[in-house]
């Protein structure tokens, strides 16, 4: 008897379990067998497991009219797989349906709170604004508080220059004051020689006023009329005129007088006109010097009410400049962190959209395989279909020989 046998088919699918949004899908292993064959025998035998249930099913017939089940019925083994596969189609659309739950949910809480495709940007250009205008008023406090400097640098400059002036006037002023003392010591020894000269100028007049009466007597004697003389004449030498030498000493002694008085007159208006020029002189200076000081310390007292003035808008501006820099460091790093928790919150929602891409494609993996799966089942029922036809013929066909060799027998028989 010839003999047949077709090529055996199998198929097996292993999955391991998924978590997805508190629903888990077990594991599961599938296989499915068939073998046939004429002469003898044809069987067919699959079996289904899954975490917690079990299905094994056997189906065997043998040529010539012995057929035997090897285990449980064919077609509940088959509704069975169906069961389960339609089982796990139901899971896969559930899946799926919360797959597009969770995916309406993502977009819904991105078009609320995050920055959406159809979302407009949001409008900054008002705190920009705001920005520009501190950072030129920042800018505009900076050229004042330089000016302010610049305008302190000067006034201590000029403060240093008028005090070199009042120290050099102080200085002038002191040696002024050195000859003035000095001009009074000329004036003191002055006083002291014409005090030294006068007893001397008085003696000299008095013998001067001597000396003119003396000439006026001897004058008056001689005009005076010769009365009760006697005429005596003598043979002697000529005596001496003593009214002449008298004379001539009176006019030497007046001349000598007049001299030296002349002289020492003339010495003293002399000293008198320079120490009164030089006193003028002085005290010209000492008024000159008087009013200049008193411009220099009215000067001096303006200058340094203007320094305090500008040192206090100095602080003033300063304080106002740390009061503006502290805000606007304070609204800077309130943006930074509005900036950090959105730049969180983005990276958060896209390792989020990474996560719920890589389970959708898991899913549509899992769906693929069993689509896969149920073209498989399919081919093998079809397959399961064809070896039942030929099964069939096979026992029609060992029916006919069955009878015909009873037919022959009985004829044989007789």
């Amino acid at each position: 008897m010839s003999y047949n046998s077709f090529k055996q088919t199998t198929k097996s699918v292993q999955h391991n379990s998924v978590g997805y949004d508190g629903c888990q899908v077990g594991s599961y292993y599938s296989g499915v067998g068939a073998g046939v064959g004429f002469g003898g025998a044809a069987g067919y035998g699959g079996g289904f497991a899954g975490d917690g249930f079990a299905v094994g099913g056997g189906y065997g017939t043998g040529a010539g009219g012995n057929v035997s089940i090897l285990s449980g019925n064919e077609k509940e083994t088959m509704q069975n797989l169906n069961y389960r596969l339609a089982s796990y189609l139901d899971k896969v659309h559930e899946l799926e349906a919360k797959n597009a739950e969770l995916e309406r949910k993502i977009k819904d809480w991105l078009d609320k709170h995050g920055p959406g495709p159809a979302e407009a940007p949001k409008d900054y250009s008002k705190y920009y604004k705001e920005i520009e205008d501190l950072n030129a008023k920042i800018l505009e406090a900076s050229k004042q508080n330089a000016a302010v400097l610049l305008q302190c640098d000067n006034a201590r400059l000029a403060a240093d220059d008028f005090k070199q002036k009042y120290e050099s006037e102080h200085v002038l002023r002191l040696t002024v004051e050195a000859d003035i003392n000095g001009l009074h010591k000329v004036m003191d020894d002055l006083t002291m020689s014409k005090s030294e000269l006068q007893p001397q100028v008085d003696s000299l007049t008095e013998e001067l006023a001597y000396f003119k009466k003396n000439h006026d007597d001897e004058v008056k004697a001689i005009k005076a009329p010769e009365t009760g003389k006697v005429s005596v004449e003598m043979n002697a030498a000529p005596s001496t005129d003593l009214t002449k030498i008298l004379n001539d000493m009176r006019a030497q002694y007046e001349d000598l007088a007049m001299r030296n008085r002349k002289k020492a007159q003339d010495d003293f208006n002399k000293l008198s006109a320079e120490l009164t020029k030089k006193i003028d002189q002085g005290q010209t200076t000492i008024v000159q010097s008087n009013t200049e000081v008193t411009t220099l310390k009215r000067t001096l007292q303006a200058l340094q009410i203007e320094l305090q003035s500008q040192l206090a808008q100095k602080n003033s501006l300063e304080m106002l400049l740390a009061e503006t820099e502290g805000k606007f460091c304070m609204k800077l790093s309130h943006i930074q962190e509005t900036i950090a928790s959105l730049e969180e919150r983005l990276a958060q929602l896209r390792a989020d959209s990474e996560c719920q891409k890589d389970e959708y494609q898991q899913l549509l993996d899992m769906k693929t395989k069993l689509e896969a799966e149920i073209n498989t089942y399919k081919s093998l029922l079809d397959k399961l279909g064809a070896i039942n036809v030929i099964q069939g013929q096979g026992q029609t066909q060992g029916q006919g020989q069955g009878q015909g060799q009873v037919q022959g027998t009985a004829t044989q028989k007789p």
